[in-house]
């Protein structure tokens, strides 16, 4: 699992047919510049602190081992204790 940020949602209206409708946003590994997409199945907004697992955990928590996803979002963060950045109170 990997700590994230919400960067911004991702529209993305042709697809394959096994993402669906879920949504997709862009995120920013904590610590990090760079940018990856996520499936979010929680209903994310822009700015909030996420978990995240990928390969298969990723797979099966989008709801299905043949679903195409690399990184899922598995939980917003409400907080957490951290002196370097703080999570969203």
């Amino acid at each position: 699992m990997k700590i994230c940020q919400v960067e911004t949602t991702l529209v993305a209206t042709s697809r394959v047919g096994q993402l669906g409708t879920l949504g997709l946003q862009v995120v920013r590994e904590r610590g990090s510049t760079t940018k990856q997409v996520a499936v979010d199945p929680v209903g994310c907004r822009d700015g909030d602190w996420v978990i995240i697992v990928g390969s298969s955990a990723a797979r099966t928590a989008a709801g299905s081992n043949d679903y195409p996803s690399d990184f899922t979002i598995v939980g917003i963060i409400d907080y957490w204790d951290d002196d370097s950045e703080s999570g969203r109170k």
